[in-house]
């Protein structure tokens, strides 16, 4: 791994914003890096408010969504919300469709099969509105690169309102209304939200029409943050403004889809990283084993036994989908050292079986081992389907769009994509996908980075510091928890490793005779020499707490270690 100490900012910079805020040079820098330079803008990030949020008519088409959505209400037309299969699709649409419902009856929702429609709006869901009689299709998370099939709906007389976050082709479906902040000719302020987020944008601009204010809106946002935190979209303006009053939902008073979960889980507190890893792969895995509807199902239900029952069937999903996920991931990686493809730029690897539903968790996990953009292939009907993952700073996206001749369709976003495409252009895609990511990828990509916040020495940390870092929270991309860089570290002799195959390392470290912390890496067993006989170390790590019988300590979330000599 590269170790990238983050340059100083400017040193007025951190004087003036320290100053303004009655705080130390070195908290001032910490909130410098993350673009935060001035005291106003210091409030909005420690002190977010609901007023902070914009003004949902500032986006491009909102106006005609409005419009539309209220004409359907006075005519007593059918209104089918439809929506993404994942986390961020399933939320979308049981928030939009569970807002319509409080006052108006006449709503329905629609979630595309993953195996039989695959991604996005489909021709399948519309031939199902047409038979049903619906008028006004609502779709969250897709839509934006759909031209035929809106066009299709349209032949049909059946309006579309998409409501995405993906980028834009060249041109835009012949929808009544198209909300993407990411539309050349938008002028939103922010244009980072996730697909629910969008909705949610939606529902205030229907409730600022109705007289309702934000306030009124509060309940909905267990649902943005839990989109939020699975979509993995930056946790700067609106997006810090809605996962913090989002997880303030989640552990108050959340909606008894989401409780059902908590309380399978017993876990008392949750935080960003535990709905990441801990509510999102719940919803999702109904979506990846057996269809989104049950994950809608279990967030639209209100009453607490039911949502119980509907939890627990996504708990058997979720086993399940744990089970493939291994099981792929391992066929995976001896396809690549069978080929003799560990040297490439990139991982594409390919075989018929492998469920649709877990591909892109297993190429997150292929890139935990060759850390290159990576594309996992299995056959969806008569073409073959995959999913992108990408590494840091490279864009798959482009790359894709590069090769998109070989494609009959993609969409996505920088740092994770889906496709399909014949099965005879396969090999072809494969090389021309190998020989763009060469092309363009800087070499130094191809290595893991930790980047580092700043160096320091154990005697900073204290309880005062922890409670300022706390304060950091929600974190997520471009507000990445604090790494810190301690050097000369030394073991207290008891370094050991845990897990059934070894895998993790438990120390218990000092520097220079300062307060000792235990100190827990995952992943680094294999470096456990390093630590041995008392010999001097460097370390990146974060600042955690850990619970234990009641008792709160410091730990240390170790990342890298390496010789002090390095």
């Amino acid at each position: 791994m590269r170790w990238n100490l983050k340059p100083l900012p400017a040193e007025e910079k951190i004087n003036s914003l320290a100053q303004a805020l009655q705080v130390d040079r070195f908290v001032a820098t910490l909130l410098v890096q993350r673009g935060i330079e001035t005291f106003e803008e210091a409030r909005q990030f420690f002190r977010p408010t609901l007023a902070d949020l914009h003004d949902p008519y500032l986006m491009k088409d909102m106006e005609k969504a409005v419009a539309r959505i209220e004409l359907a209400i006075k005519n007593d037309e059918k209104i089918l919300v439809f929506g993404d299969y994942d986390v961020d699709g399933t939320t979308a649409v049981s928030l939009v469709s569970a807002y319509l419902k409080t006052y108006y009856s006449n709503v329905s929702t629609y979630i595309p099969d993953r195996y039989d429609e695959g991604y996005g709006i489909s021709f399948k869901g519309i031939d199902y509105a047409d038979d049903n009689e619906f008028s006004l299709i609502i779709a969250l998370d897709c839509g934006i690169k759909s031209i035929e099939q809106v066009a299709y709906a349209k032949e049909r007389n059946i309006d579309f309102i998409i409501c995405d976050h993906h980028r834009p082709g060249e041109f835009l479906p012949d929808a009544v209304a198209i909300l993407d902040p990411k539309r050349s000719d938008c002028f939103y302020p922010y244009d980072e939200l996730c697909g629910c987020g969008i909705g949610f944008k939606l529902i205030q601009a229907l409730g600022k029409n109705r007289g309702e204010s934000i306030e009124d809106l509060m309940p909905y946002l267990d649902l943005v943050a839990t989109a939020i935190a699975a979509d993995i979209v930056p946790m700067t303006g609106e997006n810090r403004v809605l996962a913090h009053f989002g997880l303030q939902v989640i552990n108050s008073n959340p909606r008894p889809g989401i409780k059902a979960m908590i309380h399978q889980i017993k876990k008392q507190t949750l935080d960003i990283t535990d709905v990441v890893f801990i509510i999102a792969p719940r919803i999702n895995a109904a979506g990846r084993i057996k269809h989104g509807n049950h994950a809608v199902a279990l967030l639209s239900e209100f009453d607490f036994e039911q949502a119980q029952q509907f939890a627990s069937e996504i708990e058997k999903y979720n086993a399940d989908r744990k089970e493939l996920d291994k099981q792929i991931t391992k066929e995976a990686l001896h396809q690549i050292i069978e080929n003799q493809e560990q040297k490439r730029f990139s991982t594409v690897v390919f075989q018929e079986d492998w469920h649709k539903g877990v591909i892109g968790i297993v190429a997150s996990r292929l890139i935990e081992t060759y850390y290159r953009p990576t594309l996992v292939f299995t056959r969806s009907g008569d073409k073959l389907a995959a999913s992108a993952r990408s590494i840091k700073g490279f864009d798959v996206y482009n790359a894709l769009e590069a090769c998109s001749e070989y494609l009959e369709q993609f969409g996505g976003h920088m740092y994770a994509a889906g496709m399909t495409l014949k099965e005879e252009n396969y090999e072809l895609f494969k090389e021309a996908f190998e020989n763009e990511v060469e092309k363009t990828i800087h070499p130094d990509l191809l290595t893991p980075e930790i980047s580092v916040d700043a160096a320091i020495d154990f005697n900073a940390i204290s309880p005062k510091l922890i409670r300022v870092l706390k304060q950091f929270e929600p974190f997520g991309p471009q507000n990445m928890t604090p790494i810190f860089l301690t050097t000369n570290i030394i073991d207290s002799g008891y370094a050991k490793k845990l897990g059934q195959t070894e895998d993790h390392l438990k120390l218990f470290v000092n520097q220079n005779d300062s307060e000792s912390f235990a100190a827990i890496g995952f992943g680094l067993g294999n470096k456990m020499e390093i630590t041995t006989n008392k010999k001097p170390f460097d370390a990146v790590y974060s600042i955690d707490e850990n619970e234990f019988n009641g008792k709160i300590t410091t730990q240390l979330r170790l990342k890298d270690i390496r010789n002090e000599s390095h």
